[in-house]
């Protein structure tokens, strides 16, 4: 496969890297950077065991990441990968058919949680969320994207954000993204986890607001309408308003960085 670069910031990522790399790279020959940034463990030997450009940075941080890995980078499209996920076979193709010729400027593939070692809980608020986000979710929490050259254009040079996906897909309207492909996403294992990541993710849509990249919101009744409807399960709405509640408990006690995000998925 020509014409297209991968991106993937890596942080203590040497359990998943390896797999997320083993599913990437048959699906072509993509120019592929690996940005092990603020790593103590074997992140970078598990990328160079697999024969792609490695960077290393001292400290942790994601965005830092994205940019040395982007500066490396040659080609166009250009996808950026978390290193925790998982591209079902055929879905980088799918992604550039997507955008070949069709006057979009970015797409990610459709997210599929990996519930194994998830609590009840937890698995419950996943299920309500997806469900929540469904149609709305757009490049924000699949963990990919994919930006065409004038589409890039658009995302970088990219700000100190907490959330380079959320920033990603703010940049376009709906009718100028779209969905191809599939990606095998871990989310929180854990209600305490969730709450953590939610704090950061909170944190982030507000930073992403005050840069003018407001979004609307979901409320409590979208949650009651989807019960309605069947499309979102009683219990699985329980376990969405218990994790609510734990959160309002937890309040600024919650938050988290760059690492700590990293380990909420455990």
């Amino acid at each position: 496969m020509t014409g297209l670069s991968v991106v993937i910031a890596a942080h203590d990522e040497e359990r998943v890297l390896g797999r997320c790399l083993d599913a990437l790279l048959p699906q072509g020959e993509p120019e592929v950077v690996v940005v092990a940034n603020g790593c103590a463990d074997r992140t970078a030997e598990v990328a160079r065991e697999r024969g792609v450009k490695v960077i290393e940075l001292p400290a942790p941080g994601k965005v830092a990441a994205l940019r040395a890995g982007d500066a490396a980078c040659a080609a166009f499209p250009r996808l950026y990968l978390d290193a925790d996920v998982v591209l079902a076979p055929g879905s980088v193709a799918a992604m550039l058919a997507c955008l070949a010729g069709t006057g979009l400027s970015a797409c990610a593939p459709e997210p599929e949680l990996d519930l194994a070692g998830v609590s009840r809980v937890a698995a419950g608020f996943h299920r309500a969320h997806e469900r929540l986000m469904a149609g709305r979710r757009g490049l924000a929490g699949t963990g990919a994207y994919l930006l065409t050259e004038a589409g890039h254009a658009r995302v970088w040079p990219m700000p100190d954000v907490l959330s380079d996906d959320g920033w990603a897909h703010r940049s376009f309207a709906p009718a100028e993204r779209a969905t191809a492909g599939r990606s095998l996403v871990r989310p929180a294992r854990t209600v305490a986890a969730v709450v953590r990541r939610r704090a950061r993710v909170r944190q982030g849509n507000r930073q992403l607001d005050r840069l003018g990249r407001a979004e609307t919101r979901l409320g409590g009744a979208d949650l009651v309408t989807l019960v309605r409807r069947r499309e979102v399960a009683v219990c699985d709405a329980a376990c969405f308003v218990a994790v609510l509640v734990a959160e309002r408990l937890a309040g600024p006690r919650a938050g988290g960085g760059w690492a700590s995000d990293r380990s909420s998925r455990e």
